[in-house]
């Protein structure tokens, strides 16, 4: 006889601690999920068959609409460890429920280069290579060596390379075909003993300038990405936010163009292959969102690109917004938004 569900999974949970944007929603099952063997006994329990999942690390990329008539996943866990070392490079297992800044914070004191321009992004580490987090001129792809992911049905531990996960701009295989497939349990991260630099992010060389440094270091650089994000975004203990919340969209160069002739001062960025990187959150300051207030919630006064729960906010009532904010873009710019947060329903994601 098989252990009861309800003595390994929790009922009827509500997940307002488990989410950055401070939403209250409820979830049918939740589970914290601090090794991978009891990930698969869960997983492979008769009555787990048939449940919509969903995964959650810190809970800070996600929205949730509605309650969740499923089982929530929170995976806790953790562990750190060298697997591999010469003088060059040192090879890093990362536990996937381990804070994502701590783990560079951790790196940073080892001095081992690499995720430094990386710092105080919100998440854990199992959720970086699913959105290929990205900021100030570094993706984590360029570090990333392999991950270990169990598969949904919790029957084998799979092992993926850079070149298997597909990366691409806030993208890999776990957003498209293994979406829903599998669920990361550790990574592994190639950093550097004589680390380079890259301080090419124009606010990083400013900081730099404004501070007299001339020989940076990786510490350098990490505390002062933290503090222009921390002067740019909301902390989500305060103020409930989910960083931001759309992709900042890449276009044509000459749908950029086209812009430009009407705002000159349209900021852009060059992506190679005739395609433009252009701000989302300058396109919807000038759609006139910035700092404005709906109910309870709105954009944040200082970046229009992160929506914020005021106190008491639905998820309906953000994904409304996040709406408005979509249509008065595309109408305006004939730029089509994408979110970077997940959306989930009641009845999956959307």
């Amino acid at each position: 006889m098989s252990t009861a569900f309800e003595s390994l999974v929790e009922t009827d949970v509500d997940l307002q601690p488990y989410n950055t944007l401070n939403i209250s929603a409820r979830a049918r099952y939740f589970a914290s999920v601090e090794s991978e063997s009891y990930l698969k006994e869960i997983l492979r329990h008769p009555k787990a068959e048939g449940l919509r999942i969903v995964v959650l690390g810190s809970g800070s990329n996600v929205l949730f609409a509605g309650d969740f008539d499923g089982l929530v996943l929170h995976i806790q866990i953790k562990g750190r460890e060298v697997i591999k070392e010469t003088d060059e490079h040192v090879w890093l297992k990362i536990g996937a429920g381990e804070n994502w800044h701590q783990t560079v914070k951790y790196c940073v004191e080892k001095g081992w280069g690499g995720i430094e321009n990386l710092s105080l992004i919100p998440g854990t580490v199992g959720a970086a290579p699913i959105q290929n987090i990205g900021a100030y001129g570094v993706e984590l792809e360029e570090v990333f060596e392999w991950l270990e992911a169990v598969d949904i049905e919790g029957r084998e531990t799979c092992r993926y390379e850079k070149e298997d996960c597909e990366f691409g701009y806030r993208d890999s295989i776990f957003k498209g075909e293994l979406k829903g497939i599998v669920i990361v349990t550790n990574v592994v991260l190639k950093l550097s003993k004589n680390p380079e630099l890259n301080t090419s992010y124009g606010a990083i060389q400013t900081e730099l300038e404004k501070q007299n440094i001339d020989y940076p270091t990786i510490r350098d650089i990490s505390d002062i990405v933290i503090d222009i994000r921390k002067s740019k975004l909301p902390d989500p203990d305060l103020l409930g936010n989910a960083g931001s919340f759309f992709k900042n969209p890449t276009v044509k160069n000459e749908v950029y163009e086209r812009i430009k002739e009407e705002y000159p001062q349209a900021p852009g960025y060059d992506m190679g292959n005739q395609k433009i990187k252009v701000p989302a959150g300058w396109l919807i300051e000038e759609a006139g969102w910035k700092g404005k207030v709906v109910g309870n919630t709105g954009t944040y006064k200082q970046q229009a690109l992160v929506i914020v729960n005021y106190g008491g906010a639905t998820g309906r009532e953000v994904l409304n917004l996040a709406e408005r904010i979509k249509k008065s873009v595309k109408e305006q710019f004939g730029i089509a938004l994408v979110p970077e947060v997940n959306i989930v329903s009641s009845d999956g994601k959307v």
